[in-house]
């Protein structure tokens, strides 16, 4: 009878691995800390708020994970390239950078300000760009590496009053393409994963006002929200040795919602 551990020790299996996660202090960010750290690598948990971070990675280690907590403001560049230079020396290595952390102002575009714009774009859009390009040289020196950052919905189509983190994330799928074409012979993979509508703490204001909830259920073949935790599989995948020969790709957990969901069941509850 073959060993099935065996199988996802060589496909998904971290150990030995370091990983940079931004915006890990809490949401999606930190269920993915949390699933890299259970898949065996190191983790440098990224966020603003120091209580926070140190909260998110006191719970990764009290289930046997390794994590190490770092703050900092990734609107300026110096501060991206500090911010990898830190997660390396601290964990001796880096393997793995998952761009998480974002930001939104929703506002029709005939009020958005000039600050607006760069507050949204600099931490959406040139934050994973420079992080990626300090993470490039230290992957290159270790013999590859995996580059994921985390995009949206957005990408795929309009909504009104977001048009900064609509465009900033349309960038980054771009972005997504350009660098994985530049260093594929480094070894290294970029792909981005695109949650659908999930529940998380940011978004349950948006589930809970009956009409918005309706419009959501009402495209989503699987008629509910996503839950954090079903992005797992999807990041260790990319994550991990089963993806050496994926790159450039976006990754779309949604529920089905651009498969086409159709209008709402007589049945279906409101």
């Amino acid at each position: 009878m073959m060993d099935s551990a065996s199988i996802f020790e060589r496909l998904f299996s971290l150990a030995g691995q370091a990983a940079l996660i931004t915006g890990a202090s809490g949401g999606i960010g930190h269920v993915l800390a949390e699933a890299l750290a259970e898949a065996g690598a190191a983790v440098a948990v990224h966020g603003r708020d120091p209580g926070r971070v140190e909260e998110s990675c006191r719970a990764i280690q009290q289930k046997g994970g390794r994590a190490v907590g770092l703050t900092a403001d990734i609107e300026s560049i110096e501060a991206c390239r500090q911010l990898v230079a830190d997660a390396h020396a601290t964990l001796g290595r880096l393997d793995i950078l998952i761009n998480c952390a974002a930001t939104n102002r929703r506002k029709p575009i005939d009020q958005v300000t000039g600050e607006d714009f760069s507050a949204v774009v600099d931490v959406d859009l040139r934050a994973p760009y420079f992080l990626s390009q300090a993470a490039h040289p230290l992957m290159v020196a270790q013999g590859g590496g995996k580059i994921i950052h985390i995009s949206s919905m957005n990408v795929f189509f309009g909504l009104d009053n977001v048009s900064l983190y609509g465009l900033s994330k349309g960038g980054l799928a771009q972005l997504t393409k350009a660098m994985a074409v530049e260093w594929a012979p480094d070894n290294i993979q970029v792909n981005s994963l695109t949650p659908g509508f999930f529940l998380t703490p940011l978004t349950a204001a948006l589930w809970a006002d009956p009409n918005k909830a309706r419009w959501f259920r009402s495209r989503i073949a699987m008629r509910r929200a996503g839950d954090p935790a079903e992005l797992v599989g999807t990041v260790l995948l990319l994550a991990g040795p089963a993806s050496s020969y994926i790159t450039g790709q976006n990754m779309t957990v949604d529920g089905g919602f651009l498969a086409g969901g159709s209008w709402l069941r007589d049945n279906d509850v409101e």
